[in-house]
């Protein structure tokens, strides 16, 4: 399943009718808009063909300037990142490591970058 927010563009005088059109519609979830035009809505799809064509017909609707798909999400890509993200080790090896003393750690910003198994290794070795 695929959800998408759209940014639907119309002129302030053809607002209103423009907000029904869409609120009627079948293919789109209305969510909000401001004056100057700008409308949130939001579309539902099996896949990005099937939300290409419910933007179509969002397109089609008389008095709209644009629809511009702004977020999408893709449940088979939320997946593949939630496989990547339980298979990565959370803590940083070094951290886990019980002869290891706090104050031993360099920390320079971001210990997931920081080869930490080759400062331990250093470490260990020279003794500073």
């Amino acid at each position: 399943m695929n959800i998408s927010s759209i940014v639907v563009k119309a002129l302030p005088k053809h607002l209103n009718e423009v907000v029904e059109s869409l609120k009627n519609c079948d293919v789109c979830d209305y969510h909000m808009h401001d004056e100057q035009g700008r409308i949130i809505i939001t579309i539902e799809g099996e896949g990005v063909q099937e939300e290409l064509k419910k933007l179509k017909v969002i397109e089609a609707i008389p008095h709209v300037m644009s629809a511009d798909m702004q977020m999408a999400y893709s449940e088979e890509e939320l997946s593949s990142h939630m496989q990547v993200l339980e298979n990565a080790d959370a803590v940083p090896k070094v951290l886990n490591q019980k002869d290891i003393q706090p104050h031993e750690i360099v920390y320079n910003g971001d210990l997931k970058k920081k080869d930490l198994e080759g400062f331990a290794r250093t470490f260990d070795k020279t003794g500073k």
